[in-house]
């Protein structure tokens, strides 16, 4: 072997490294942009879709895709293919690189589709997926591509002229197109559209891991695209250039029209622009400029943008962006090897004599099959039993519910909403020292105790006004009777519900005039804290005075005694409220009268007695 062959075989299989690191963006990515209660679940969602598709790859998808072809439209050789002996190093190293796009192909629908579908379901998409439909499609597009090494004969798209250097259709738009699929038959997550239908946003859980989960994928898109020339070339550093400014571009793109539109800079548009722009570029980036590439890159960002405004439109919930990133910009770029794409790099005899043409076709087919399909397939599956978790189970949460994965923020929510459905307000929420979540958890119990302990002293207090024989009640700076009053109150005024009744003119009612006025400006001086309380205080026009109170239409006399207590703020500089406590003595001045008439009356019959 010599050494141009091993600098190749080490080339791809670090580029089939890089691609691999790619599963760790996209479970960053998606994991930060879903709710705390389902990471788990869109965690090992990721996992499983890595090895799943490994092994049904090396079981049958790598036949189907890279063997002898039939006609150009299966691949008939390679099933269980062992990578040892003399000569076929080649073909160990070429069938990594290609496993590791269809584990990209699948994971792109997992987080579509987060936060709704069962774990069961999702495994049987991403077999279905990693088994038929990726690998059929991708013979069409890139059967033959291995070389005599592994097969004969081209796929039928390859065989009209259709290119697709790394991927836009082959792995992006296939995955995106299940993805929809998807999508339309669980349908939106609960509450993501109000009653209007408009979109209400669902916030992630930690942005920041999402954004350097973009950062991890565009680091892996150099062996993506990069590795696709299966060799290191004098191609390869031009690729990797042009990979970045495709990124860069969709980035800048969607955060400027998007800030436009929306009038802040969203994050989002910010991750989603970057991977639109390195998914559009990702099938022409070995035969366009830089200059090109920036181009393909800006409207990729552009064409994420629409169809993101076009799934919500629609009432289609993707919970991540993954249909307008991967799907929209990976038609875009398809199209665009037709439109910019170097007829002398790209060495093609085209259906028509037009690479458009050809690129039309291949992705009109993509549609055909791998929509096509994977939405009879699930259609199908969900009539059998369905793929999505019941509305309960999705408001629990995903973590809990499908693989027992209870979080911290889960056992507080938890708590809280049986405190709220009991009405128990002596529960504690669990407490997990040196965590965000257990600082919140002490926090609250410390809010929970001392309402606990304001809800007793509220009884009481309310105990206490039902059962007091005193009128009493506060009145506000706008002279307010305010809410809270004593059950007295009603009966010594005889009038019900004077919550909010401006007290000046409830008592001009019942006072005499010159009454009515002098009390007017006592109550407006004990509002004023410049004025000495105890000087006000002896001013008081209502102590043991006469009123006329309405009782079921009849005006009765009444002798009542009034007192006024300021309530100062913390600052003993403002009046918040002035307490007012009202006696009836009306009864103790009849008996007064009375005793005083029988005392007349017997000083009388005395004097009359000789």
């Amino acid at each position: 072997m010599d050494m141009k062959m091993l600098v190749d075989f080490l080339w791809v299989a670090m580029a089939s490294a890089l691609v691999f690191i790619m599963q760790c963006g996209f479970s960053m990515v998606e994991s930060g942009l879903t709710r705390s209660k389902n990471t788990i679940n869109v965690a090992i969602k990721n996992l499983t879709d890595l090895g799943v598709s490994l092994i049904l790859f090396w079981f049958i998808g790598f036949a189907f895709m890279f063997g002898n072809s039939k006609s150009g439209w299966i691949g008939s050789t390679h099933f269980f293919t062992e990578f040892t002996g003399l000569g076929l190093g080649n073909l160990a190293i070429f069938f990594l690189f290609q496993a590791m796009f269809c584990s990209t192909a699948a994971t792109i629908v997992s987080g579509a589709v987060a936060e709704r579908m069962k774990y069961s379901s999702y495994i049987l998409s991403t077999v279905f997926m990693s088994a038929l439909i990726y690998p059929i499609f991708g013979h069409w597009a890139w059967g033959g591509a291995g070389g005599d090494i592994i097969a004969t004969g081209k796929g039928w798209l390859a065989s009209i002229g259709f290119v697709d250097f790394a991927g836009s259709t082959v792995v992006h738009s296939v995955g995106g197109y299940v993805a929809l699929a998807a999508l339309l038959v669980i349908g939106p997550r609960i509450g993501k559209y109000g009653k209007d239908g408009k979109p209400r946003a669902i916030q992630g859980n930690d942005i920041p891991m999402s954004v350097a989960g973009v950062i991890i994928l565009w680091f892996g898109w150099i062996g993506f695209n990069g590795g696709s020339t299966l060799a290191m070339t004098t191609e390869v550093p031009g690729i990797i250039l042009r990979t970045c400014l495709g990124g860069a571009a969709g980035m800048l793109s969607a955060l400027f029209i998007g800030w436009a539109v929306k009038g802040l800079p969203d994050i989002n548009f910010v991750m989603n622009g970057s991977l639109a722009g390195l998914v559009a570029v990702t099938a022409n980036c070995h035969c366009v400029t830089g200059a090109e590439a920036v181009i393909i890159g800006a409207i990729g960002g552009i064409v994420m943008l629409a169809l993101s405004w076009l799934l919500d439109r629609f009432k289609i919930d993707d919970a991540v962006g993954a249909v307008p990133v991967h799907l929209g910009a990976g038609i875009w770029g398809t199209l665009a090897v037709g439109i910019f794409g170097d007829p002398a790099i790209l060495k093609t005899t085209p259906i028509g004599g037009h690479q458009i043409y050809a690129q039309l076709i291949g992705v009109g087919t993509c549609a055909l099959w791998a929509f096509g399909t994977a939405f009879v397939f699930l259609t199908i599956a969900n009539k059998i039993r369905a793929i999505r978790v019941t509305s309960d189970e999705e408001s629990k949460g995903l973590n809990i519910v499908e693989h027992g994965a209870s979080t911290e923020l889960f056992e507080l929510m938890h708590t809280m909403d049986e405190q709220a459905r009991t009405g128990d307000l002596s529960k504690r929420l669990p407490v997990e020292p040196f965590t965000e979540i257990g600082q919140i958890a002490t926090l609250y119990n410390r809010v929970m105790a001392g309402l606990e302990l304001n809800t007793i002293a509220r009884d009481e207090y309310r105990e206490l006004f039902s059962n007091v024989s005193d009128g009493l009640f506060l009145v506000d700076q706008d002279f307010r009777i305010c809410p809270n009053y004593s059950t007295a109150t009603e009966k010594i005024f005889g009038t019900k519900n004077i919550q909010g009744v401006n007290i000046k003119r409830f008592f001009a009612e019942m006072l005499a005039p010159e009454k009515s006025v002098r009390f007017d400006d006592f109550i407006a001086l004990m509002f004023d804290p410049s004025h000495n309380e105890r000087s006000i205080l002896s001013m008081n026009p209502l102590v043991a005075t006469h009123f006329k109170v309405n009782v079921a239409g009849t005006w009765e006399p009444r002798l009542l005694d009034c007192g006024f207590y300021r309530i100062y703020d913390g600052t003993k500089k403002k009046v918040l409220h002035v307490m007012v406590i009202v006696r009836d003595d009306t009864r103790l001045a009849l008996l007064a009268k009375e005793v005083r008439t029988l005392r007349a009356q017997q000083q009388q019959r005395q004097s009359a007695q000789p």
